[in-house]
């Protein structure tokens, strides 16, 4: 018996496969990758490295055996059809009898597009009849902690989320909470809501940069379709933009309050302060 990650290279997957590294033999480790050559420093570790593409269904498969848990990281394609990608690894994970299949959703109370896929996808989960766990993870800290560039640039934070909280937490901390779910015993058919001890709010977050920075650096609220602008003007399409001036809007409306304690619990220790990231990310 394995445990299993998907996605297992990028941003969430290292942190859970590093730690899973550091309470598991290697040998017990399954890396699901697209790139192996991005997962070879796991695979000098003696982790199992299984190439496999949500998009190609037939990779799937053979990734899996009866006993196994798995962690199913949710896409980043959002204009693939995550729901149809996730599908495929929920019909292989049942056709090989798994023992429990994880997936790291998004809070229950998130009425934002970007919630829509991870609720095909829960609905999909449940209807297979595969023991699960849904992670049903809050906001990282490093959504804002790892693109300071223009914000130090322009001494500005800009947001479309009023005075609305965020209950976020580092990827660590959600790595950490798999870990614990993949590791451990009795989370069958359980939802966790998770997210960062302390909720905090973007002028909070504008201080806590101003002072670690010695910087003045304000909030901007702004409207929804300035924001909308600002992150076109900067690359990104509109179609996602769009996605994230929603959270925004979830933001003020208090759906990114989180405050189950679920996070902490499951992981064993109190969550990464936004102070802390911060901190990381300018001495990066």
């Amino acid at each position: 018996m394995s445990i299993v990650v998907t996605g297992a290279t990028g941003h969430l997957g290292r942190h859970v496969v590093e730690q899973l590294l550091e309470k598991v033999p290697a040998d017990r480790i399954t890396a699901v990758v697209r790139t192996p050559e991005k997962a070879a420093d796991f695979a000098e570790r003696g982790v199992k490295i299984v190439v496999a593409d949500y998009n190609t269904p037939e990779t799937y498969d053979t990734v899996f055996a009866a006993g196994d848990k798995v962690l199913l990281i949710s896409g980043n394609e959002f204009d693939k059809g995550r729901v149809g990608q996730h599908k495929v690894v929920i019909e292989a994970a049942k056709a090989a009898g798994v023992a429990l299949l994880a997936y790291t959703s998004a809070p229950g109370p998130l009425a934002a597009a970007l919630a829509d896929d991870h609720r095909g996808t829960e609905e999909a989960l449940l209807a297979s009849g595969v023991p699960y766990a849904l992670l049903r993870n809050g906001w990282y800290n490093e959504n804002y902690t790892e693109n300071l560039a223009p914000v130090l640039e322009h001494n500005a934070v800009v947001a479309a989320a009023g005075d609305g909280r965020v209950s976020a937490a580092s990827r660590a901390d959600y790595a950490a909470a798999a870990v614990a779910v993949l590791t451990g015993e009795g989370h069958e058919n359980q939802t966790y809501e998770l997210g960062g001890d302390e909720a905090w709010s973007f002028a909070e977050y504008a201080a806590e940069l101003s002072r670690q920075t010695g910087k003045e650096i304000a909030y901007n609220n702004v409207p929804a379709e300035t924001l909308i602008g600002i992150l076109t003007g900067a690359g990104l399409p509109e179609p996602f933009a769009a996605i994230l001036a929603g959270v925004d809007a979830s933001i003020a409306q208090g759906q990114l309050v989180v405050s189950t304690g679920d996070l902490s619990r499951l992981s064993g220790h109190p969550t990464t302060p936004i102070s802390e990231s911060i901190a990381i990310a300018l001495k990066g």
